[in-house]
């Protein structure tokens, strides 16, 4: 299996609904280093599992969306607790949206899955994977 990785960050304003959470059912803010990670069982004609430009690009676009909100006030989150293992399936799910569009290589259809993973720090993440 091949794999490509990306990364960028966001900064983020959110609560955590449930006595579980403790402190953090105040707003708070939080800053994710994000690595996607694409998966393929072979490479393109081109000897790429996608173009890292282009997913560089899909991943910022992404992450621009949530980035500098409170998270709280999104109403595409509305029913959703964001934790960091949730945010990692948004933002795997937004991406897989991307990729279904052609827009991290001109051919996608090797790609086969997706892992997104949110760095909390650097002792702790949380990840989600998804099949494409």
């Amino acid at each position: 299996m091949f794999s490509v990785t990306v990364r960028d960050h966001m900064m983020v304003a959110h609560s955590l609904r449930g006595a579980i959470f403790g402190p953090a059912q105040r707003l708070h803010g939080a800053t994710y280093v994000v690595d996607a990670t694409f998966r393929a069982p072979h490479l393109d004609g081109d000897g790429l599992v996608v173009d890292i430009g282009r997913a560089t690009q899909a991943l910022a676009d992404v992450l621009a969306d949530l980035s500098y909100r409170n998270l709280d006030e999104d109403p595409t989150l509305a029913d959703v607790t964001t934790t960091t293992e949730r945010l990692a399936q948004v933002v795997a799910d937004r991406l897989a949206e991307r990729v279904a569009r052609g827009e991290v290589g001109a051919t996608t259809s090797h790609v086969t899955a997706l892992l997104v993973t949110l760095h909390e720090s650097h002792i702790a993440w949380a990840s989600y994977e998804r099949a494409l």
